[in-house]
């Protein structure tokens, strides 16, 4: 018989276990020996955090990145075939988000694979039910362009917000928040409303909506710091 596949979120900055993950979590944590990562290293700390009981020595990671071709993956999910389950562990959060995850998923799928989500924090889904837009009708764009197409997408997004209601959700790589926010109060009309949320799940965490006209008199401090933004 396969094994399973189980996707098992991770904590979103140093934070209690206890806070964020059901006992179950553990449980499939300390049951399984294979997973596949974006980083061995930071995955071992997470594993040895929930479960510091666990012998980590035994754990094998494979390490998958976006670019990882097929047979790389097929390799990896070997142990399936053999009868012993899998966890898919991302970086922060939920796996198979804005994560390379979702390739070894839609493979799980192919082959016939049982794959169990697991309960935990989710910057995405929080942010916007923290936001106070549109939770009924919303899009995640992922990691917004840096370059010469950021404006144009800036600017997409806001038209398709005030044109259907729908919320636009983003993010950044954290040390270029404070430029994005520079972009988006340049290029957005003063009356959209923009909502970031910064440190979630933190002590440090900070959810505020405020119009672009707002925003200007009252700048964020979000450099390096995980944050998400919403347009509505």
């Amino acid at each position: 018989m396969n094994g399973k596949i189980y996707l098992i979120p991770s904590e979103m900055g140093d934070q209690k276990a206890e806070q964020l993950f059901p006992a179950f979590n553990k449980q499939i944590i300390m049951e399984i020996n294979y997973y596949i990562v974006e980083n061995a290293r930071t995955i071992r700390r997470f594993i040895k955090k929930i479960c510091p009981e666990k012998n980590i020595s035994e754990a094998i990671l494979f390490e998958i990145d976006k670019h990882s071709p097929a047979s790389e993956i097929e390799a990896m999910m070997q142990p399936l075939f053999d009868g012993h389950n899998i966890g898919i562990i991302s970086e922060a959060g939920m796996p198979c988000i804005a994560d390379p995850g979702n390739l070894v998923v839609a493979r799980a799928h192919e082959k016939g694979i049982q794959v169990i989500p697991l309960v935990g924090p989710n910057s995405i889904i929080m942010a916007l039910i923290s936001s106070g837009f549109n939770g009924q009708n919303f899009a995640f764009h992922g990691y917004i362009p840096i370059k010469e197409e950021r404006k144009k997408m800036i600017l997409q997004m806001e038209a398709t917000a005030a044109r259907t209601g729908q919320t636009q959700i983003f993010m950044e790589t954290p040390y270029r928040n404070q430029q994005l926010f520079t972009d988006l109060t340049t290029h957005l009309k003063p009356s959209t409303k923009l909502c970031i949320a910064t440190d979630i799940t933190l002590q440090t965490e900070e959810i505020k909506t405020r119009t672009i006209s707002e925003w200007k008199k009252c700048p964020p401090n979000i450099q390096k710091r995980p944050s998400i933004f919403l347009i509505y």
